[in-house]
């Protein structure tokens, strides 16, 4: 991977007690180097790795406003990012589950594809062993579990501003709360519907190998050619791409799979971020309901496993589909 960073911007919030937030604002931008290279990539990486939602700005959009007047250069991006962090720390503010953290504004180059992205950062304690064998505390920023982050394609906005897909960010994992005050920030709204997009993919999956009758095996090996395909594509950070996807599967009797979802008008994006949660679906089967939760790969013969109610063990069975 290789990025090439164009400015990067970085502050502090810190949460004095419940009702204080308090903002640090850097008065330079981070340098180019080596380390602050390989910090963007590394984040870069994570978030693509990421199921993601679409979205756009909202006409009214205070960011977007500023982000317009810093790319017609009249505020430089350092100024941008003090005024949005502050308009970050007003809205996060405004949840009691606020906890401070970095905050990270990127502006880079990825392939043909202009980018800025923008994170909160927690940092965490870690110790360390030195040369000397000594051991001390030190404070490293967790990457890998960044969930508020969001990516804007500038590339995308500037040159086709009726998109619904220049912006992605990360769904919150405290109900929708933390991405509904990122979005407040943002000023934005969820665009392209990814979920419903793989959900419409495993849909039209299924209706193609009905439509020519394969039995239960062979239809369950076709799912699994889809799902091999778009496991590797989220690994990877890209996106599912439809006649890509269309080209890697076997032809089921005159039409390509593409061919189908275009002649039934399942309205499926020509590419669109994948779902871990929905593609799952594709391989394992899973319900739960009186306390009782069930989990088992999809395939000719699987091994189911059932969880009780109460004491959290477990037993299995053996079947045959």
């Amino acid at each position: 991977m290789s990025l090439d960073i164009d400015q990067i911007a970085l502050h502090q919030m810190i949460k004095r007690d419940e009702q204080t937030l308090e903002l640090v604002l850097r008065d330079s931008l981070l340098p180019s180097n080596a380390t602050v290279t390989a910090m963007m990539e590394e984040l870069h990486r994570v978030y693509s790795a990421k199921s993601k939602a679409y979205g756009l700005f909202n006409e009214e959009s205070k960011l977007a406003d500023a982000l317009r007047n810093c790319r017609k250069g009249k505020n430089d991006f350092l100024a941008f990012s003090h005024a949005a962090s502050a308009r970050l720390r007003d809205e996060l503010g405004k949840y009691p589950f606020a906890g401070g953290g970095i905050v990270l504004f990127g502006h880079y180059r990825y392939l043909a594809v202009e980018c800025l992205l923008i994170a909160v950062l927690s940092s965490q304690n870690s110790m360390r062993v030195n040369e000397e064998l000594d051991i001390s505390s030190t404070h490293y920023l967790d990457i890998n579990h960044a969930d508020i982050v969001a990516r804007i394609d500038l590339t995308e906005w500037e040159t086709n501003p009726e998109s619904t897909r220049y912006l992605t960010f990360l769904r919150g994992r405290v109900g929708r709360k933390v991405s509904d005050f990122f979005m407040d920030f943002l000023g934005a709204r969820v665009g392209l519907d990814t979920k419903a997009q793989n959900r419409g993919l495993l849909q039209a999956v299924d209706d193609y190998c009905e439509e020519v009758g394969l039995d239960k095996n062979e239809r369950q090996n076709y799912r699994q050619q889809v799902s091999t395909y778009c496991n590797e594509q989220l690994k990877s950070g890209e996106e599912i791409e439809l006649a890509e996807l269309s080209n890697e599967l076997a032809p089921l009797g005159e039409k390509t799979f593409q061919a189908f979802t275009q002649e039934q008008g399942y309205e499926l994006e020509e590419s669109f971020s994948a779902d871990r949660s929905t593609l799952r679906q594709l391989t394992k089967f899973a319900g739960s309901g009186g306390g009782l939760t069930i989990n088992f790969d999809a395939m000719p013969v699987r091994r189911a496993y059932f969880w009780g109610p109460s004491d959290g063990h477990y037993d299995h069975q053996r079947y045959a589909a």
